[in-house]
């Protein structure tokens, strides 16, 4: 048998050139590790469907941001569970709500941590929708003013970026504009510019207690059939003023990930949500597959699709892996 001149296995010999080689890597600098805040003292409950991740109090953050710094993980986004729920979701835009304390601790504490917050109010609506509800459909456009004013807030404590993932339309331009108008106009705008209506995100509305009382989110999120949507969608979020496009969920829209990496030219990020999560550690609980190397395989592919940066519940185990 004549072989080619070219022999793809000389360059997978051994470790060192494998490494020489590779064309995507993973660095603990590019993950976002993401926090759950909760009302009272010493407390840490790790949430029952993801092993490994624990709602928190206030005072227990400080500690949790210097392990992941240790790890060089410097950046965290939070997410808050208020003591008061109401229709309104008061308590994501309040001078002394849960994520406006958790900032102003990790500012304190941890001033090198970079911390990012989540601009929503599903966690802060009694009824769990991301708006206002108005005969029972949430609202656009009177939901605006509410997310502006829960991004102002965020900022005023300290956070050094925001991230809206309510899935409104024209969120970007009216948070760009609130924060421009109060002097903050360095701070950037995260925003989930394509997320879709996913099953994946059952854990998640299990940790931060936001799952609606009635009907779904498939009115704002998007259905996960389309393609030429979340381009136009992250291209009104690039008209409005956004810095980094990011797509939810990561693994089962690796797709929608390359597509915005060919087309924008912003920093992309992607969210490997709560479900992708779960399943790696449920099978590896199982003793069905190697938790690690999946993890890694795992985060290798949002990489290796165009995303920048990752959202993920694995940033510090991943972090662990790379040290070795």
């Amino acid at each position: 048998m004549v072989f080619p001149e070219y022999r793809g296995r000389r360059l997978r010999r051994n470790e060192t050139l494998r490494a020489l080689v590779r064309e995507t890597t993973i660095s603990p600098a590019q993950l976002i590790y993401p926090l759950f805040v909760m009302p009272g003292k010493n407390v840490r409950e790790e949430v029952p469907s993801m092993p490994g991740v624990f709602r928190m109090s206030v005072d227990q953050l400080a500690k949790e941001a210097k392990e992941c710094m240790g790890l060089g993980v410097n950046n965290v986004i939070l997410f808050g569970l208020p003591a008061k729920k109401d229709a309104r979701g008061s308590g994501a835009y309040a001078n002394d709500g849960i994520i406006q304390q958790a900032i102003k601790e990790l500012k304190n504490k941890a001033p090198e941590m970079m911390v990012s917050t989540d601009v929503c109010l599903c966690e802060y609506t009694d009824h769990g929708h991301c708006g206002i509800l108005i005969n029972e459909q949430v609202d656009n456009d009177s939901t605006l003013e509410l997310l502006a004013k829960t991004a102002l807030s965020h900022a005023q404590a300290g956070a050094d970026m925001v991230a809206p993932s309510d899935m409104m339309d024209g969120r970007v331009a009216e948070i760009r504009a609130i924060l421009d108008e109060n002097n903050f106009e360095m701070l950037p705008i995260m925003s989930y510019a394509v997320k879709y209506a996913s099953a994946f995100y059952g854990p998640f509305r299990d940790a931060a207690e936001c799952a609606p009382q009635q009907g779904d989110r498939k009115a704002y999120q998007m259905d996960p059939a389309n393609v030429r949507e979340a381009m136009r969608e992250a291209a009104m979020d690039v008209d409005e003023g956004a810095d980094i496009l990011m797509v939810k969920p990561a693994m089962a829209y690796l797709d929608i990930i390359s597509h915005l990496r060919d087309e924008f030219d912003l920093p992309i990020a992607a969210y490997h949500v709560s479900g992708e999560y779960a399943m790696i550690k449920a099978a590896a609980a199982n003793g069905w597959i190697d938790g690690d190397k999946v993890m890694y395989e795992s985060l290798l592919s949002i990489r290796r699709a165009g995303a920048d940066t990752i959202i993920t519940y694995f940033a510090k185990d991943m972090a662990r892996l790379l040290r070795g």
